[in-house]
């Protein structure tokens, strides 16, 4: 099933966390939290201002961000859990810092 979300609205994976602390203790299902951080699987078109402008968003289909606890709609396409939520829901975009090579 292809979806699209409409205006300001974004479609997005969760990103599970770690199973184990860093001193290397597994947590349980039901003393894990709620991930905070997910991949965005499609996104809408934008929002319209009172002027009728478009105003188009600041994220795209691939982006990692992080997004508040309780934000967004819990929905369920083609077995898969999503979140749907508006951009103004996205907490930050996160950008992995790229690693430089040092010439000889």
């Amino acid at each position: 099933m292809k979806f699209s979300p409409l205006h300001d609205r974004v479609l997005v994976r969760r990103i599970e966390g770690d199973e184990k602390t860093a001193g290397g203790l597994i947590i349980p299902d039901s003393a894990k939290e709620r991930p905070q951080e997910g991949e965005i699987v499609a996104v809408g078109t934008g929002e319209r201002k009172n002027s009728d402008d478009l105003v188009p968003m600041s994220v795209k289909t691939g982006d990692r961000i992080l997004f508040g606890k309780w934000s967004g709609t819990e929905i369920k396409l083609d077995g898969e859990e999503l979140l749907i939520m508006k951009e103004s829901d996205i907490l930050g975009i996160i950008v992995e810092a790229k690693k430089s090579k040092k010439a000889a």
